[in-house]
């Protein structure tokens, strides 16, 4: 009996990650209902969340100098990063300001803390303050960028630290050429080493998910809620119509992509910063798919996690209704004037709000306290409601960012249109069981024949 050769294609691995998001869903519902019915239960498992959001977090900084390095390292023309980072940089400043703007026009049209008694809050505008004074000032914030070492960037959890290494170490690779092709290929192999740890640990999003919304709702209850509607109504559809209107129209003219399919693609990535309230946990995830779409590595590896440090939209608009709003409750309404020396000053804070701690608070704190002290205690009825705020926050951030990348690719001409068109269309879905685009990597392998099936 003659050998046979089995040339039928290997079963498709099944995508069972749908199910992920729906257990994400199912757990959000979930924890609302603990929080409501037991609060101090819902208080209790906060810490299920924390976890999960420091798992992501672990994750970021190997993501980062894996993508930057690879995306440097292997282009021949330092100059094209070079024109990518200074046509992100002058964006990332404009958009800021042009978001700082549309918070203060709105905010000034709702006046949304006009009669609110905020007496009882008293004392922890202060203690945030102080917080944002313990980041230091502009040079302290430079100087924070560089690491004790070179590996040192790699361990403390810095963005920015490990940021400026990949850099280094990007540029240094691509000035050794061929002699640095091994070097590239074993971090190549580390960065989807990296991207299946980070797989695994996004099964663990519902018990993250179910931990946080719970522990809010415990601490907040409804009367929180229901009492700063308006600002949170306000805040949220200002939001969408930055999204939507300012970044869509930007997209449309520039990429010639609508921003609703855009929206559609990282459909998943918002379900995943709604349930932790963070944009970092979607990070990685952006950068996967902003490769898959089509956009260079050297793109996406400048301009992304460069992004998440100084193209803070959602923030922008966040300090700006948020300082208008404590002024309107504690009956002190800020003049015109102070409202533009502030957008200026938060123009400059809001590029530093991702080194602190309760980034928005902090700086929001700071804020007021350089401009307005007696504003300050104001800033108290904010931290109830923050949480779901920052969910829009969040999101902007991340959509900011994900137009910026598309942008920024069709100026230097390193986008694929195609590509972009097969994604969108839902020709080429995205792998989400790896995250990684290995199409290349197999064209590359010469073809095996398959073992001879039994006789």
């Amino acid at each position: 009996m003659t050998d046979q050769v089995d040339t039928s294609s290997p079963p498709k691995k099944r995508d069972r990650t749908h199910w992920l998001y729906i257990a994400v869903i199912i757990a959000v519902v979930g924890g609302v209902a603990l929080g409501i019915l037991a609060p101090d239960v819902g208080k209790s498992v906060g810490v299920l969340g924390t976890m999960f959001v420091s798992l992501i977090k672990m994750m970021i900084v190997p993501v980062i100098f894996c993508t930057i390095v690879l995306g440097i390292g292997k282009v021949r023309a330092a100059a094209t990063v070079g024109k990518v980072g200074g046509l992100a940089f002058v964006y990332f400043l404009a958009m800021s300001t042009v978001a700082l703007a549309i918070g203060l026009v709105v905010g000034n049209l709702l006046s949304p803390g006009t009669g609110l008694n905020i007496e009882s809050t008293s004392n922890k505008g202060t203690q945030l303050a102080e917080t944002a004074h313990e980041a230091g000032g502009l040079m302290d914030f430079i100087q924070g960028i560089i690491p004790t070492s070179l590996l040192s960037s790699l361990t403390e959890g810095s963005v920015l630290q490990a940021l400026f290494v990949a850099l280094l170490v990007g540029f240094a690779l691509q000035s050794m050429g061929a002699a640095g092709e091994g070097i590239l290929r074993g971090i190549e192999a580390v960065q989807k080493l990296v991207f299946k740890v980070l797989a695994m640990i996004l099964w663990l999003a519902p018990i993250g998910a179910f931990g946080a919304i719970a522990n809010v709702v415990g601490q907040t209850g409804w009367s929180a809620v229901t009492q700063l509607l308006t600002l949170m109504l306000g805040f949220y559809i200002t939001c969408l119509l930055f999204v939507f209107g300012v970044l869509g129209v930007l997209l449309r003219a520039v990429a010639g992509v609508s921003i609703f399919k855009l929206v559609r693609y990282l459909a998943r990535e918002y379900l995943l910063i709604f349930a932790t309230s963070s944009s970092e946990s979607a990070l990685p995830r952006l950068i996967a798919k902003m490769e898959h779409l089509g956009i260079e590595k050297t793109t996406v590896g400048v301009v992304v996690p460069t992004g998440y440090s100084f193209n803070l939209d959602g923030t922008a608009i966040y300090l700006t209704m948020a300082s208008l709003f404590v002024a309107d409750a504690m009956g002190k309404p800020l003049a015109i004037g102070e409202q533009i020396s502030l957008l200026v000053f938060m123009i400059v804070a809001s590029k530093g709000a991702a080194g602190v701690s309760g980034a928005g608070l902090a700086t929001l704190a700071g804020g007021l306290q350089s401009h307005r002290p007696d504003l300050l205690d104001g800033v108290g009825l904010i931290v109830g409601i923050d949480r779901f705020m920052s969910e829009a926050r969040a999101v902007t951030n991340f959509s900011g960012n994900a137009v910026a990348t598309m942008l920024v690719g069709s100026w230097t001409k390193t986008i694929d249109g195609e590509q972009v068109e097969r994604v969108l269309s839902g020709k080429d879905p995205f792998n989400e069981l790896t995250m990684v685009d290995d199409h290349d990597s197999r064209a590359e392998e010469p073809a095996q024949a398959k073992l001879p099936a039994p006789a």
